[in-house]
């Protein structure tokens, strides 16, 4: 991801549209929206990715103390649009140490959230008991909005996933036992709607998950 696009699936590299064909191409996957090269960290990117995306920009807001905004990524292009967007965030872990997590808008099909959860995609339908009362709620731009847990990540995560304006929105967590912080009803904002606040996003250094789920 981090100097030309790639597939939000897989990682892999894809091919431009060209004489062949009018939608970005992956060898595995097939018509992809692409990832875009991610960025170092800062409000002047996290500013860009709000303006241009149809999708949420989903945060914490106010981050919780000690925390930091730690990158963004977005698939899509300029003739599609940006049709998925990750914001990562680091800070202090409920049982001490640091967490990581990685918060997905995107819709059907992307294929990005599943990625970073580490389960065959490109949707978490398949691995939610949504017939059964959601594990987690979060607060997203003011709606309880509940939160299923998605089976099957690799062991050093915890995925949750639900649905918000319309859109999935996942929420992956590092290390696994760090989830626990799903369950204290995280409130979510939309940097499209954040205005100037958006300004006063402290920034960290990079997250390397964001580049290597």
């Amino acid at each position: 991801m981090r100097g030309e696009p790639s597939c939000p699936k897989c990682g892999g590299r894809v091919r431009a549209p060209g004489l062949f064909a009018d939608s970005w191409q992956c060898a595995v996957h097939g018509a992809v929206h692409p990832v875009q090269p991610v960025v170092p960290p800062s409000v002047e990117a996290l500013a860009v990715v709000a303006q241009r995306t149809q999708v949420p920009v989903w945060m914490p807001w106010p981050l919780p103390v000690g925390w930091l905004f730690t990158g963004v990524a977005c698939a899509g292009d300029d003739r599609s649009g940006v049709r998925a967007t990750a914001v990562a965030c680091s800070g202090p872990g409920p049982f001490g140490g640091t967490c990581e997590l990685i918060l997905i808008a995107e819709e059907i099909g992307v294929g990005l959230g599943a990625r970073y959860a580490g389960i065959d995609g490109p949707d978490p339908g398949p691995y939610m008991s949504v017939e059964k009362p959601a594990e987690a709620k979060v607060l997203a731009a003011g709606r309880p909005t509940p939160m299923w847990h998605v089976s099957g990540p690799p062991a050093d995560r915890a995925v949750f996933a639900g649905e918000a304006r319309g859109l999935w929105l996942w929420a992956v967590v590092w290390p696994e036992q760090a989830g626990l912080l799903m369950y204290e009803e995280l409130v979510l904002t939309d940097l499209r709607d954040a205005g100037a606040e958006i300004e006063l996003v402290p920034c960290g250094v990079l997250a390397r998950r964001l580049l290597e789920p």
